[in-house]
């Protein structure tokens, strides 16, 4: 069980542990060192080296019981009530042993020259002898004191190394949730957009085989580009631009000189990437809702790049009656889209009057 235990344990955790436990019982060797070396008269202490680890070894055994057994019971468990009960408990054992292994002056006596020991053997010229040693000494009280920091020492690391795991993990999960949303979206907005443009074919299968034809062709380079650029995370503006070209193109095809159509594109496309799919819902709402049989009508597109922002701009005439086919979903799930791959960093100005429809939607590129 404690293998399994010390396995949950991060990495970091365990050298952080390693890392001060190491310094502790290095400190002994390390006070003895500079001694010998700034006092010639001093010599290398083995035994007051052995007498420092010895403590150190029972605040070492408490630490790995501390760690292994009582810290998961609060940090991953949640039993609060028998976490505090046990280290109550281990404190008072603790308390009870150190006052039954107080160290003896005679150990210290045992290394002292003979004129010291004599000395210490003297009453105090002044006051009253000395009385029983107390019950509980001040070096008791700062040994507990010590013990208690030495645990709540470990809970803070297990909490922060815990809490930044979890963190971890939510930003983990937010990202694949993330991800499965934009690919949900993804194949919402492919489906839509076919449904469209083969309406577009089957009318003009009677009317014009030909540009019917010329149709086809056209759709083909574009389900090449949804196929292979379309679940991507990003694509070259080029590509997404040439989309945007063959789309225009395959609508022209449909309609005649009544309506006026006008795209801008930058002649020299910067090697910048792009959302795949996300201005062409914009486009295929103009000639959806912008086109109308009986007057004429205009659909103006334009897009400019300027330092790491893309500038897209659509505006159109309005028909006298509005498609009232159902569905929509295009520019709802494009609104979503941006704002779970932009957050807040993005414009979206849509200005909707009695005779145009206007977009102006500007993201960072990178």
């Amino acid at each position: 069980m404690t293998k399994m235990i010390w396995m949950k344990q991060s990495r970091q955790e365990n050298l952080i542990y390693l890392a001060v436990w190491v310094l502790l019982f290095a400190s002994p060797l390390l006070s003895q060192y500079v001694r010998t070396v700034s006092d010639d008269n001093f010599r290398f202490d083995w035994m007051e080296v052995f007498i420092v680890w010895r403590k150190f070894s029972v605040y070492l055994i408490l630490f790995l019981i501390h760690n292994f057994l009582l810290a998961p019971m609060l940090v991953h468990g949640r039993r609060r009530g028998a976490y505090f009960s046990i280290v109550a408990v281990v404190i008072a054992a603790f308390v009870i042993f150190q006052c039954s292994n107080r160290p003896e002056r005679r150990e210290h006596r045992r290394h002292m020259p003979p004129h010291m020991e004599q000395h210490e053997r003297r009453p105090p010229p002044f006051g009253k002898p000395p009385g029983p040693p107390p019950i509980v000494a001040e070096r008791d009280i700062m040994s507990v004191l010590v013990l208690i920091l030495m645990l709540g020492a470990n809970l803070g690391i297990k909490n922060y190394i815990r809490s930044r795991e979890d963190r971890k993990r939510l930003a983990e999960l937010e990202k694949q949730n993330l991800e499965q949303q934009l690919e949900y979206l993804r194949y919402q907005i492919s489906p839509h957009f076919f449904m469209n443009t083969l309406n577009n074919i089957h009318a003009l299968v009677d009317i014009d085989p030909e540009k019917a034809k010329d149709t086809i062709l056209e759709l083909s380079k574009m389900m090449r580009f949804v196929l292979y650029e379309g679940n991507k995370q990003e694509v070259p503006l080029a590509r997404e631009l040439d989309f945007i070209r063959h789309y225009v193109a395959l609508m022209q095809l449909r309609y005649t000189d009544k309506v006026r159509i006008s795209v801008d594109l930058p002649g020299e496309v910067p090697e910048r990437q792009i959302p795949p799919l996300i201005l062409i819902t914009f486009i295929e709402n103009a000639f959806k809702h912008g086109v109308s049989y009986q007057h004429e009508s205009f659909i103006e597109v334009k897009v400019g790049v300027e330092e790491d922002e893309l500038r897209f701009s659509c505006r159109n005439s309005k028909a006298e009656k509005a498609n009232e086919e159902k569905g929509g979903v295009g520019l709802a799930n494009v609104r979503e889209r941006l704002n779970l791959l932009y957050n807040q960093d993005y414009t979206l100005n849509i200005h909707d009057t009695a005779d145009i429809y206007s977009v102006l939607l500007v993201i960072p590129i990178k």
